[in-house]
């Protein structure tokens, strides 16, 4: 099988590259998955030189790819970018995450070997395993309301709504609409999660420890977290219809 790491960055220099070499240093003798698995990053032109980076690493092993977006920036069109990049690279199954190591590599085997008989899989924080780490209690509080607000409205029962750490079948992401997809920053997440959600896809969650990052700065805060509510309740009236 194929698969396909996308990481969308933004001043993540610290890093990405020792990122990319523990992504390549997994090995799953059960699925062989290293052998056929590739990185993606969409870099938003990092002022920090992250691209660069990238760019040296992907002269020296083909398996690395870089998307460098100079006039466009967010955590939603990123994403988009890069999953399309890999669906057009022949990818059979997209693993997306976090470039800061809140969402490390070593769970990967793990969600390759459970999409084999899922069409989702989501690295999750709030099923019997999972947890956090790092984090202090304002920001714990704050997923924790997001994901109540979401599960109500949304009328989903995945436990962890907020994840960016999935991956995905080729046929599932096929079929989700993603150029006409409205968020540009992180609700992307949800909006994905709701459009599997609407056309029944069988979405499992494993357990992850969620470390929050140790270099580098997040580009998240409050207002992101406020767009995101709203967003949701758009989701919930437009998107049902267009199902329908």
């Amino acid at each position: 099988m194929k698969v396909f790491v996308m990481i969308p960055t933004y001043n993540e220099r610290e890093n990405i590259q020792d990122l990319i070499h523990d992504i390549f240093s997994i090995t799953d003798p059960q699925t062989d998955s290293e052998k056929g698995l590739e990185i993606v990053v969409v870099d938003d032109n990092s002022p920090d030189g992250t691209a660069q980076l990238v760019k040296d690493m992907s002269m020296k092993d083909s398996r690395i790819h870089l998307i460098l977006r100079k006039n466009e920036k967010g955590r939603g069109t990123a994403g988009i970018r890069g999953i399309l990049y890999a669906l057009e690279k022949g990818a059979d199954y997209v693993v997306e995450m976090d470039s800061d190591y809140s969402h490390h590599p070593v769970y990967i085997p793990d969600m390759l070997r459970e999409i084999q008989k899922y069409d989702v899989v989501i690295g999750s924080r709030r099923v019997h395993g999972g947890g956090e780490s790092g984090r202090n209690i304002i920001r714990k509080l704050i997923t924790l309301f997001a994901n109540f607000y979401i599960r109500v409205v949304m009328g989903i029962h995945v436990k962890d709504c907020t994840s960016g750490y999935r991956a995905f079948r080729r046929g599932v992401l096929q079929s989700l609409n993603l150029n006409t997809m409205i968020s540009v920053g992180p609700s992307i997440v949800e909006e994905i999660l709701y459009a599997c959600h609407l056309r029944g896809y069988r979405i499992k969650e494993i357990p992850i420890i969620f470390e929050d990052r140790k270099k580098g700065k997040s580009t998240k805060d409050l207002r992101q977290y406020l767009d995101t509510m709203i967003k949701v309740m758009k989701f919930r009236l437009s998107m049902k219809k267009d199902v329908q």
